[in-house]
């Protein structure tokens, strides 16, 4: 028996999701805000390393003790992966929102938890071995918390507002830096630098709690995001119409199925994670360590940096919903390929005017990519497997960038080229300019497997106008393309009679 395929039903206005403005703040607040926790650790760590380095690794070189503690930073990378595997399938089963609660906790939990750490005076080797398995811990979490985060805003997001809504994610890990810098500095600048090494560095983790505290607050009053509950009801809906079980996907066929997407992803995080890693988490380090900079000095520094990139975040965002993601991938990469280079020699000119340029032009590229990443992932992949494809893909991806400070702090130890680390980035220049050239674009249309969204019904108006003006446009291509064929086949005919003989 042979089975008519279904036509597809006509869009009606009640098809397109209206969201709730309120609902889309609280929701953008409280995955910015997990976020900024995050990174505020990554934050605190990269400028509070040359401190964990004396602390938890004496009696070695200096540059031994910057490395070991760059590589504590970087070995939690190694479980992300499993950490996006198990939230990924946790978080397309049941839902985002309990995710995104239980990673926090997790994550606010070991990072206050590092701040209880006894040296290694007190306690020998199990200091760096705690330290370790409390970043461990920390990159677990982490493996299902940014992508869980990016997810639930792109989700909540109307279509046409996606790229600047989800720049705000990011927004928030820049802020966190900030933060993470600013308390580094301040109480430095209070307690004195041996206050500092003896017992000073700890407060920074123990602000992890409060911090904490009012994420867990405000993602478990968030609902589930409009897009997953619609899948959840079209499942509940299939299964009373006994038509068949909902069906279950495999990580293997998300390997096999969803390879072209993944390999993207793959090409984009890593482009976007080496350069910020390069610039928020090792410069600091680069600055004090390599170029014999005081503390204070290098990370008041890239705090200003940081502080103008929160204005231009936004900014990068709002455009990339007018004029396509790709654009900005595809600046960004170049313009890092090509000024990379000058950028480091303006850096290691031993000028702070020149040292602040060098900087700001890497800021300002590293925008073009976090600007407009959060609203680019989450569209290359369907609603019911949005959570694990995406998961795993930026998490290998991470693992792979996380590596950035401790490689960079070795090849420039090893080689004692300044310049090693312009090198690097020109590398992975390469590799974001291919992915923004294989990538689609994802601007203003709907999340895959998703109705459209709109702002409000004025908007949901216009975007079903210009759904009926396509349909309109293809039915006039298809007459075109038609009436080309006929007017060919009627050359054909009239240059050989035979043929319609």
């Amino acid at each position: 028996m042979r089975l008519r395929k279904k036509r597809a039903k006509p869009m009606h206005i009640n098809d397109i999701t209206i969201i709730d403005d309120s609902k889309l703040k609280k929701a953008i607040t409280a995955a910015a805000l997990g976020n900024a926790m995050e990174w505020f650790d990554f934050g605190v760590y990269g400028f509070v390393a040359f401190a964990l380095g004396q602390v938890f690794f004496p009696g070695a070189d200096p540059g031994i003790q910057m490395i070991a503690a760059l590589a504590t930073f970087s070995v939690p990378f190694l479980v992300r992966p499993l950490g996006g595997l198990f939230f990924g399938a946790l978080g397309d089963k049941f839902g985002r929102q309990k995710v995104l609660s239980v990673t926090i906790i997790i994550m606010s939990v070991s990072t206050f938890c590092i701040g209880l750490i006894p040296g290694y005076a007190t306690i020998g080797i199990w200091a760096p071995i705690l330290l370790l398995l409390a970043k461990l811990a920390q990159g677990f979490s982490v493996g299902g918390e940014y992508t869980g985060a990016a997810i639930f805003v792109a989700e909540y997001s109307p279509d046409r507002k996606r790229g600047f809504l989800g720049s705000w994610l990011d927004f928030g890990s820049i802020a966190g830096f900030i933060l993470g810098a600013g308390v580094v500095v301040l109480i430095s600048s209070i307690v004195g630098e041996a206050n500092f090494l003896e017992w000073g560095w700890r407060i920074p983790f123990f602000i992890a709690a409060p911090l904490g505290l009012i994420g867990i607050y405000l993602r478990h009053a968030l609902e589930e995001t409009p897009t997953f509950q619609q899948h959840v009801d079209k499942i509940d809906s299939d299964s009373r119409k006994d038509i068949a079980e909902p069906p279950r996907v495999s990580f293997r066929e998300i390997l096999t199925k969803q390879w072209k997407p993944l390999i993207v992803c793959v090409g984009m995080v890593i482009a976007t994670n080496v350069t910020y890693y390069m610039l928020l988490t090792y410069m600091p380090s680069y600055l004090s360590h390599s170029l014999h900079y005081s503390e204070d000095h290098g990370v008041l520094i890239i705090i200003a940096i940081m502080v103008g990139m929160l204005f231009v975040q936004p900014f990068m965002g709002l455009l990339s919903d007018r004029f396509g993601r790709k654009p900005f991938i595809l600046i960004g990469s170049v313009g890092l390929f090509i000024l990379a280079i000058p950028c480091f020699i303006l850096i290691n000119s031993g000028v702070v005017g020149l040292i602040f340029a060098g900087l700001l032009i890497l800021a300002v590229l590293l925008n073009c990519f976090i600007g407009v990443m959060a609203s680019t992932l989450p569209a290359m992949f369907p609603t019911h497997i949005r959570y694990s494809a995406l998961a795993i893909a930026f998490n290998v991806s991470v693992l792979i960038a996380g590596l950035t400070p401790t490689i960079a702090a070795w090849l420039v130890e090893s080689t004692g080229n300044l310049y090693m680390p312009a090198y690097y980035l020109m590398v992975v220049a390469v590799i974001g300019l291919v992915t923004g050239i294989f990538m689609k674009e994802t601007a203003n249309r709907p999340l895959k497997g998703a109705t459209p969204a709109a702002s409000d019904r004025a908007e949901a108006k216009e975007i079903l106008q210009e759904h009926h003006d396509n349909i309109e446009q293809k039915i006039e291509d298809i007459d075109t393309q038609i009436a080309e064929l006929q007017a060919k086949r009627k050359n054909l005919i009239d240059q050989h009679p035979e043929i319609n003989g």
